[in-house]
């Protein structure tokens, strides 16, 4: 089996920016073609620029995946622009602080919302593209498609004031796993990345207003740093690629040792 990902097209959510981005760029450079999609229009126009123009292996979709009609385009305009889907990454992710003592909080349902429901609902979405496919091209054997989740160690801590963010990672972790025996008989497999203590958008600008956070976080990991995003970028590569071609319904963890001895509180995310 091999790492190559070259000549398969691929969507990867969130990714105007941190460990999305840091996917759908590392594919690129692999040779895949990749449809980036955000909410932040802005943001992927800065980022991605003329790159997206033309007939190049790359291009841009905005738009509120929350939304059926704004997912089911995003697959058109996937399809229109490279005939073909083979790989999903769902790397769209929300952070926010929730009170656990107050069932009016707006937060819990948009983490619920956009950290597990959207990629649940693009996962099926793109899983039906992908077996239309291998049954019109009569594919009878091999990868039909692979589905990446990018979700996080949170679904394993129990810090109250993470409490949306917990369960909506709790939920894509079960999520993968039954969309992984589901669409096996279809030869898509379906596998999750989970990670603490990356340096995507979010933490380096909680990093940036609590100054103390930074060597908290790395005395508490075993491996004594902060990752890259690009790690993350590897994980799901290995994950969509046919050198994990018997793997399926598998939650990847990179947070450097931290699960097994977390402390709580010690901020991650």
């Amino acid at each position: 089996m091999t790492l190559s990902i070259a000549g398969k097209t691929a969507i990867v959510t969130g990714s105007a920016r941190g460990i999305g981005l840091a996917i759908a760029r590392h594919f690129v450079d692999l040779g895949a073609n990749v449809m980036f999609a955000d909410i932040d229009e802005a943001r992927l126009e800065s980022e991605l620029g003329e790159e997206a123009e033309g007939e190049g292996p790359l291009r841009y979709f905005a738009g509120d995946l929350s939304q059926k009609l704004t997912a089911a385009n995003l697959l058109s305009a996937t399809v229109d622009a490279f005939d073909r889907i083979d790989i999903l990454v769902n790397a769209n992710r929300d952070f926010a602080t929730t009170d656990p003592l107050n069932p009016d909080d707006p937060a819990f349902e948009m983490l619920i919302r956009q950290n597990m429901l959207c990629a649940v609902r693009l996962s099926q979405m793109v899983a039906r593209r992908m077996i239309a496919q291998a049954e019109r091209n009569g594919q009878e054997e091999g990868q039909v498609g692979a589905i990446v989740n990018v979700t996080t160690l949170a679904a394993r801590l129990a810090q109250p004031e993470l409490l949306g963010v917990s369960v909506a990672s709790a939920a894509m972790e079960q999520a993968t796993r039954s969309l992984a025996v589901a669409l096996a008989p279809h030869r898509i497999r379906v596998n999750g990345v989970a990670f603490a203590s990356v340096l995507s958008a979010s933490l380096q600008s909680a990093l940036r207003e609590n100054g103390g956070w930074r060597d908290r976080i790395i005395d508490a990991t075993p491996l004594g740093r902060i990752a890259a995003p690009t790690e993350i970028a590897e994980a799901a590569l290995y994950l969509a690629s046919e050198a994990s071609g018997f793997v399926t319904g598998q939650i990847l963890t990179l947070d450097g040792g931290r699960g097994l001895i977390d402390p709580a509180g010690v901020p991650a995310y």
